[in-house]
């Protein structure tokens, strides 16, 4: 091989190490997760998460403005990666226990981490807990959506009476009890939660389908 055949390690490496489009996204909201979950967002920087996806910080500007932004959308990228099982065993009570549980084991670290992220949010672009959560959530389906679907289909609620308020406090208070105590939720509690708090009010007359008052 001549001289001028000799290709660079330096070359060969950048060409390997290039990425684009989504690829490179994943990228640098992996490196946005794992810089949030190491130093926390006070800490966080452009040009530490830059550092840290092994690129320039012009590539992070071109795609979000500010570090606000870019938390924002690592926090979703996790949110929609990091996905549990839905359970489908046949009845709605059981389904939830089995959903509550999943969700509990496989999002407490990161219902703490976005819990103790708000702060910073709060602080720097005056979001509310709320304006995170539906920038979280997004308008996709949401996990219990197919639980709730089923137990309408088999008869056990009627989705038309009973309020999205009460189909969503289950999961609500289990977020809650997780960022009070930045610990995994007991079983005691989220049979407590569907027993006790969420079966009463969805079980009410009104509520159960087929009903005649």
């Amino acid at each position: 091989m001549t001289t001028d055949q000799i290709v660079p390690a330096e070359t060969t490496d950048a060409v390997k190490r290039r990425r684009r489009g989504e690829e490179l996204e994943h990228a640098l909201l992996t490196a946005a997760w794992d810089e949030l979950a190491a130093v926390g967002f006070a800490k966080l920087t452009m040009e530490s998460v830059a550092d840290r996806a092994r690129t320039g910080i012009a590539v992070l500007y071109r795609r979000w403005s500010n570090k606000n932004d870019l938390v924002l959308a690592a926090i979703r990228r996790y949110s929609q990666t990091h996905l549990f099982a839905v359970p489908d065993t046949g009845n709605l009570r059981d389904d939830l226990l089995a959903l509550l549980t999943n969700f509990n084991l496989g999002r407490t670290e990161f219902v703490a981490l976005l819990g103790a992220t708000f702060a910073g949010l709060q602080d720097s672009a005056g979001l509310t807990i709320e304006d995170v959560r539906n920038v979280v959530r997004g308008d996709g389906p949401h996990l219990s959506d197919d639980v709730y679907r089923r137990a309408h289909e088999r008869g056990e609620i009627d989705l038309a009476q009973v309020p999205q308020d009460v189909l969503d406090l289950p999961f609500q208070l289990v977020r809650h009890d997780v960022l009070m105590t930045l610990q995994p939720v007991s079983p005691e509690r989220i049979r407590s939660i569907v027993d006790d708090i969420f079966w009463p009010l969805a079980m009410t007359r009104h509520a159960v389908r087929g009903h005649t008052p």
